[in-house]
């Protein structure tokens, strides 16, 4: 079984593949997010795994793009807690840093910490783990990295401070995802949706009502433009449910009175 992950080993990527397909499955690293939606597309992965938001830095919108791009689907979540700690070569201290790099979200949630080293410049880079490797393979002496407890080890780096993100309850959501709808043993509770709304005078409001009155409870809804239609407008929305025959009615009736729906997926919630 192979698995698309974007980042290498030592990233938060790589330790979801691990805790969910196990350590059997073959992890293939890609540098992108948009090569991971790719492989799973064209079948050269079983599955992907992606980030889509972070309980700090909020939803990770361009791979809600990707997923409707290459009309992938859901097949699961994991919730992933997150500990984010600085790195550097060994011998090295906090007071000799210039610069810290990593992923744009990881300096984002660990800003707050920074602010009591103004000297040191944060830069954005690809992914976490990949920093750290670079450190270690180049001797990068006054570089810092932001990554796991796990890339430190893998990369031989000294840990300078640990679980240095503002809040500490920090929790990343991805998603699995597959090239095909598979048939689930288990009733779902919890869809991931695309709906792209008539341009009528009320019609988001009069959708959310709709979704409410049958038991639909959203968790999650982000609006993107549709880019041949200007200034209307597609929600991705994540919503929960108990009851699924009622969930399925809802689907039917946005489609024929608000626009139009693309399931993602169906799912357990996992939170």
């Amino acid at each position: 079984m192979k698995i698309a992950i974007q980042g290498i080993p030592g990233s938060f990527h790589y330790q979801v593949a691990l805790d969910y397909f196990g350590t059997d499955a073959e992890i293939v690293s890609y540098r992108i997010f948009e090569e991971v939606a790719k492989s799973v597309r064209l079948g050269n992965a079983d599955f992907g795994v992606m980030a889509i938001e972070n309980s700090i830095a909020g939803a990770i919108l361009p791979n809600y793009e990707l997923i409707d791009r290459y009309e992938l689907f859901v097949k699961d979540e994991y919730y992933l807690p997150i500990s984010h700690n600085l790195m550097a070569l060994k011998g090295q201290k906090i007071e000799a840093l210039s610069e810290v790099r990593s992923h744009p979200m990881a300096l984002l949630q660990c800003k707050k910490f920074f602010s009591q080293f103004p000297s040191i410049k944060m830069m954005d880079d690809v992914d976490t783990a990949s920093v750290a490797k670079r450190i270690a393979e180049e001797q990068l002496a006054g570089v810092g990295a932001i990554a796991s407890k796990a890339a430190a080890e893998i990369y031989g780096l000294e840990i300078l401070a640990s679980d240095i993100q503002t809040v500490q309850n920090n929790f990343t959501r991805f998603i699995i995802l597959q090239d095909t709808r598979s048939k689930s043993d288990f009733t779902p509770n919890k869809a991931s949706l695309k709906i792209t709304v008539n341009n009528e005078k009320g019609v988001l409001a009069k959708l959310l009502t709709l979704m409410s009155e049958r038991g639909l409870d959203l968790s999650k809804i982000q609006s993107i433009p549709v880019m041949e239609k200007p200034w209307e407008y597609s929600f991705f929305i994540d919503t929960q449910f108990e009851d699924y025959g009622q969930y399925q009615q809802a689907i039917s009736e946005i489609n024929k009175r608000f626009g139009e729906v693309t399931v993602f997926g169906e799912y357990l919630n996992r939170k």
